[in-house]
């Protein structure tokens, strides 16, 4: 995917949703990228993955494509308690599949946002994982999880025809 269709994916869950964000699982960085451009100068990122390497390369491209905009890196593993004080919003994008346990990890988002913070999530929309994405969830299972584990009003942003596995899209949660 291109840098633009990235930004589409999640722009109508980022606008007008705050300017504090923290990307969990943000691997090398195209999502990033594209929350720093939604975000703007104004824009504060924490961008929170396991691999230092990733995080490095990913200062390097962010810095140069959105010097203005404030972000911060963490080598953690969101599926544990990361001690960040609650922002407007999380995104998740291609992350939340590596998780078996999705509704811990859930919990951990939840109390990461602000009463009433956004959640964006990009996933493939398919329970049969591979591999490479062991545990994606379609859409209408997301639906499902995302109610059991708290939040509310979710609903579909997007879709884009994928590349193998199955369609990608985003979606949108409300914290409680």
């Amino acid at each position: 995917m291109e840098h633009a269709e990235h930004v589409a994916l999640i722009r109508g869950g980022v606008e007008g949703g705050g300017l504090e964000w923290i990307e969990l699982g943000s691997g090398g960085g195209a999502f990033t990228l594209a929350l720093a451009d939604l975000l703007g100068p104004s824009g504060r990122i924490t961008s929170v993955d396991r691999d230092r390497a990733a995080l490095r390369r990913q200062g390097a491209t962010l810095a140069a494509a959105f010097p203005a905009t404030h972000v911060d890196y963490l080598e953690a593993d969101f599926s544990r308690p990361l001690g960040l004080a609650a922002r407007d919003g999380v995104l998740m994008a291609n992350s939340l599949h590596f998780s078996r346990d999705q509704a811990a990890v859930l919990q951990q988002v939840g109390a990461l946002l602000r009463p009433g913070g956004r959640l964006v999530v990009v996933e493939y929309d398919t329970d049969r994982g591979n591999h490479w994405v062991p545990h994606p969830l379609s859409y209408r299972s997301w639906e499902r999880v995302s109610r059991e584990a708290g939040f509310r009003d979710t609903r579909l942003l997007a879709r884009r025809p994928g590349s193998g596995l199955a369609a990608i899209y985003s979606a949108l949660s409300f914290g409680r």
